[in-house]
């Protein structure tokens, strides 16, 4: 059953009107990921990933990272439109037993993508709802529900949004 798509409102995305097949659009909104305390990323150039009924994934360039804070992890999977991902588990700040923060398989990117999102060979992105924050222009993203995906959900989109109960076949 189709839901029924929130009215965005002046300045707003219906994650609805997004295509299927997703589309690339570049970004120079600031991002900002943290884990541990640590900002672990800041970029003013990325990408979105903007599928039907998903909010935006961003695509951060790998060099927005600090050294060290991403560790190749074991595993990959694949995206019928993107290509096959592998992932990195995320290091941040001290915890409070003064260890760092590590976020396991938090981060993925896909090293040969298809010709479509090939703009993404040296990005990676990360789960919101495995960091401390992450942040688009200052604001304080929400994460997607679901734990498989990786959205962004900002003021700036409206849903409702794939990852909710009752949502695996929108």
């Amino acid at each position: 059953m189709r839901p029924r798509p929130e009215k965005a409102g002046p300045g707003q995305e219906s994650v609805w009107d997004y295509p299927r097949p997703p589309d690339l659009q570049e970004s120079t909104e600031s991002v900002e990921v943290e884990l541990g305390g640590l900002v672990v990323a800041r970029t003013t150039r990325s990408w979105r990933v903007l599928e039907t009924s998903h909010p935006p994934t961003y695509y951060l360039p790998r060099t927005a990272f600090l050294d060290g804070a991403l560790r190749p992890a074991e595993g990959s999977s694949a995206c019928e439109w993107k290509g096959r991902a592998s992932y990195f588990d995320v290091v941040g700040g001290a915890g409070p037993d003064g260890r760092p923060v590590v976020a396991e398989r938090a981060a993925w990117t896909y090293p040969a993508p298809t010709p479509r999102f090939a703009a993404l060979a040296d990005a990676v992105a990360v789960s919101p709802a495995a960091m401390g924050a992450c942040r688009v222009d200052g604001e304080v993203v929400v994460a997607q529900e679901g734990g498989f995906y990786g959205g962004w959900i900002t003021s700036r989109v409206v849903g409702p949004f794939k990852g909710v109960p009752g949502s695996w076949g929108w």
